[in-house]
Formats: structure tokens, C-alpha cells, sequence
């Protein structure tokens, strides 16, 4: 059993030694390519290269995935979802709505500028899933944040609105969130980009919070009709 992928194996119960053995060549395979894509990119990345550096044959590359853009998609959704997990675990514990999305927010910021999320998402996505997949995946794994930073910003007013409006107001800041995040992932000065991201949007979230503390109503086309 080749080295890189015996280290990786966990103790899975129930789980015959031949299945452990699949999941770790294929966690390798995943890891392997990580690196690889983030330091070459993905069109200067082979095969070849990622089996080798996981141990592995190409017929074990081609059990697991049909092919270097299913492998990328593995990546793409692993880098997501770690970058997910970074950002909940930011907000975790935080009641005060206007301290969450801050927090929410720096986490964010501090994710785009690691190099595998520039790389991989930022740049190679869009051009290796295509725009569609790229945003269903990128909606798949953070969107679901945003929305309860948005539930729980418009909360902190006395503003009752529907689920779809709440939904509208979560695609429009997820959608600025995406593209903030872009630029600070392909600025020259990253850090420089990402104070400029988060002093415009804590301005815009330093509004709401004047908006709900003062008792401003929102126009009758937002407020959810109970009649």
C-alpha cells in the first residue's frame, strides 16, 4: 500500500479495510491536486503529476473521478466548504447582530486572501466549472451563511418581513459579497483591498443599524402584508 495514502487512513467503524483504503486514496487524490492547482493552476497541472504525488495509479485516479475537471470540482467544493466552516465558526457564539456580521465579514475577507481560495475559486472556477456550476457550488456552501446574517441584521428592527424578502435581501448582499471578494482576490495588495472592502460595507451595515435602533419603518412594498 503506497505510503502517502496508508498515513491518511483513518479508523472507520464498520467499514471494511478495502473501503478505508478507497476514501483515503481518494482524500489524497483531493489533497494531492489542492496543491498542485493552487501553486500551477489547472491548465499547467497533469494527471500524471497528481498521481504521482498521491501514490497512486491513474486507473485509481479514474475509479474515484471521470476525469482532472471532476477532480478540480472535488477541490473546488472542498476549498468551499473549508472556507465555509472558517466563516461559521466566526460567528459562532455572537448575539449582538452588528458584531456577527462583522465578524462574518473579516472572516470572509480573511478566507479570499488565503492563496488556495485565489487561486482555485476566484480565478480557475468560473472558466473550469463554467459560470453556472461555479455559482451553484459557491451558493451551495455560503449562501445559507449569509442568509442568517441577513435574518439576523434585519431582525434587530421592528421590520416584519416574508421569507421571500428576506431571501431577495440575502442574494443582493451575497451577490455583493462575491464581487468584493473577487477584488481583494485579484488585487495587487490584497490586505489594502480588503479595509477598503470592510469600511464600505460596515458602512452599509452601520445604516441598518441606525435604521432598526431609530424605529425607521421600510417602504409598505417591503414589509410583509398580513391583511
Amino acid at each position: 500500500m503506497p505510503k502517502s495514502v496508508s498515513r491518511l487512513m483513518p479508523v472507520v467503524p464498520g467499514a471494511s479495510r478495502r473501503q478505508q483504503y478507497s476514501a483515503s486514496t481518494k482524500r489524497a487524490l483531493v489533497e494531492v491536486a489542492e496543491g498542485l492547482f493552487t501553486e500551477h493552476g489547472y491548465a499547467n497541472t497533469s494527471l500524471d503529476a497528481i498521481v504521482a504525488g498521491a501514490r497512486v495509479t491513474k486507473g485509481a485516479l479514474y475509479h474515484h473521478f471521470s476525469g482532472k475537471q471532476a477532480l478540480f470540482e472535488a477541490v473546488f467544493e472542498r476549498v468551499e466548504t473549508d472556507a465555509s466552516k472558517t466563516i461559521n465558526k466566526a460567528l459562532r457564539g455572537r448575539r449582538d447582530p452588528w458584531e456577527k456580521a462583522r465578524a462574518g465579514l473579516r472572516a470572509f475577507l480573511g478566507v479570499v486572501q488565503e492563496p488556495q481560495y485565489r487561486r482555485i475559486v476566484i480565478q480557475e472556477g468560473p472558466a473550469v466549472l463554467g459560470y453556472e456550476r461555479f455559482r451553484e457550488q459557491e451558493e451551495r456552501s455560503t449562501f445559507a451563511t449569509v442568509l442568517d446574517i441577513v435574518r439576523s441584521v434585519l431582525g434587530a428592527g421592528s421590520w416584519e418581513l416574508d421569507e421571500a424578502m428576506l431571501q431577495t435581501f440575502a442574494r443582493i448582499f451575497f451577490g455583493a459579497m462575491s464581487s468584493a471578494g473577487e477584488s481583494v482576490a485579484t488585487s495587487d495588495d490584497p490586505e489594502e483591498a480588503a479595509d477598503r472592502v470592510e469600511a464600505a460595507i460596515g458602512f452599509i451595515i452601520a445604516g441598518f443599524r441606525s435604521l432598526a435602533e431609530s424605529g425607521v419603518e421600510l417602504p409598505d412594498t417591503l414589509v410583509t402584508d398580513d391583511e
